[in-house]
């Protein structure tokens, strides 16, 4: 299974670096501007311990480089996202017809080239710096639903966990990303985070394109026992051929507008966290970018060693037939949606004691590594042939709250950054993720559908959203 392994790695270090492009401007911005209420520069908590703050340093003893305000800052973390969601289904759609090697491998490229400019952007005028930053996530928007598209032709359906674990390679991005870009900014400044990103995702891409393959029928170096023992496995479930997309019962099938509901839930989880966990530490304890960086990044590596056990369990026991897809899926989305909503109102309801906030805040991105198993691998269990299509719609959703959830927050904290402000920002954003989740326990499912393959001489039969056929 070399090739279906060298796939993975690929695909594992594609994702870390599209999240190193996606997130190195929010470690950065710490250093860029200081975060102020009502025109001061604050610090939410006023320490006397010394267990955790001895190599703390006040960051607004000197006057940073640009002087924004909260809404200009908010515009700079979330402008990424404004147009995000709009070619994640064209990405889908383009990935179906040429390939997704090309697509994701194209989209990640100009993200890298464009981080290349920020630094110069920046000086220039923050209104360029948005620009630039929606511009990145306008195209970057192509290459998570281009990836299920590989995914439905490369791998087996028992071991779709285990590969889809290959994602979470944006948490290890994450979770590099924070530290290096902390001590890249202690040691040569805050510009060069951008720089260094840009030039690592440009290897990657030199790799991806050499190395990668849309079908294991194209690779030319894949053994024949790994080719048959794919192909067998896919027989009846993916087509070897571009199927017509049955848009009315896609848009019929209640379990899939259940899945959507789920990617808006995990969606506003993992952005949340992802973008308001440096700014958030900044605010309470006034540590150093290096220090913030360690505490940021650190949750994301325990989220993949969590997402890769995990999968493990969920691909052994589908394969053993102890349970059936719908009820494992079930178990993993409440763990990354109900569970994690618990441990995020914890993180802002600890005060100020330092061990309780980053001890919750590793848990609660930890758990999200159940997403894999769960919420990322619903749309291809629904229908592998039309993947890439159902995850276009699913990236619409779960992008949106990346563009809205710094939006909501700077609400909150308009008139005053306090703790209170920022608790009731979270308490929303726990209601907001466990909603969903739990609705997937009444209506959800993860059956294959009976549209995943159309006979154009049998109409198709979806009762309740649910396949009646096919299974």
């Amino acid at each position: 299974m070399r090739a279906t392994v060298s796939l993975w790695f690929l695909v594992f270090t594609g994702f870390a670096c599209n999240y190193m492009i996606r997130i190195n401007l929010n470690i950065a911005i710490v250093d860029m501007t200081t975060v102020k209420s009502k025109g001061h520069t604050i610090r939410l908590c006023e320490l006397n311990t010394t267990s955790m703050t001895n190599a703390t340093e006040n960051r607004n003893e000197y006057v940073k480089d640009f002087q924004w305000k909260d809404g200009e800052r908010a515009m700079v973390l979330g402008s990424f996202y404004w147009f995000h969601w709009a070619l994640q289904l064209p990405g889908g759609l383009l990935a179906r017809t040429y390939g997704a090697k090309r697509i994701f491998g194209l989209s990640n490229l100009i993200m890298f080239t464009l981080s290349l400019t920020m630094p110069f952007v920046a000086r220039w005028d923050v209104r360029g710096l948005i620009l630039v930053r929606a511009l990145q996530g306008f195209i970057g928007g192509m290459a998570w639903p281009s990836v299920h598209h590989l995914t439905a032709h490369w791998v087996p359906p028992n071991k779709r966990s285990k590969f889809i674990s290959a994602y979470l390679g944006s948490s290890i991005g994450v979770a590099i990303t924070y530290p290096l870009c902390g001590f890249i900014m202690e040691q040569w400044g805050w510009p060069y985070v951008f720089y260094s990103t840009g030039l690592l995702g440009m290897v990657w891409f030199t790799a991806w394109w050499l190395l990668v393959y849309d079908t294991p029928a194209e690779h030319p170096y894949i053994s024949e026992r790994e080719l048959v023992s794919i192909t067998s496995s896919l027989t009846n479930v993916v087509s070897s051929v571009k199927l017509p997309i049955p848009w009315k019962y896609v848009f019929s099938c209640v379990p899939f507008w259940v899945a959507l509901s789920i990617q808006w839930s995990t969606g506003w989880a993992l952005h949340t966290l992802m973008t308001q966990t440096p700014t958030y530490l900044d605010l309470m304890f006034s540590w150093n970018p290096q220090k913030i960086g360690i505490w940021s990044g650190l949750p994301h590596l325990t989220r993949f060693a969590f997402s890769l056990i995990l999968s493990q369990v969920i691909d052994s026991l589908l394969a053993n037939g102890s349970y059936t897809r719908t009820c494992i899926r079930k178990i993993s989305t409440n763990i990354c949606t109900v569970l994690q909503a618990v441990l995020i109102v914890a993180v802002v309801y600890s005060g100020c004691d330092q061990w309780l906030v980053n001890g919750f805040l590793l848990l609660a991105m930890t758990v999200s590594g159940a997403s894999t198993s769960g919420p990322l691998s619903i749309m291809v269990d629904l229908s592998p042939n039309f993947a890439s299509v159902l995850q276009g719609f699913s990236g619409i959703i779960g992008v949106i709250p990346g563009m809205i959830s710094p939006i909501v927050l700077s609400y909150f904290t308009s008139d005053e950054n306090t703790l209170d402000s920022w608790q009731h920002f979270f308490l929303l954003s726990g209601i907001v993720i466990a909603i969903p989740g739990l609705l997937y326990n009444f209506i959800g499912s993860s059956e294959l559908q009976s549209w995943n393959s159309p006979d154009t001489d049998q109409e198709l039969a979806v009762t309740n959203g649910h396949s009646t056929a096919k299974k």
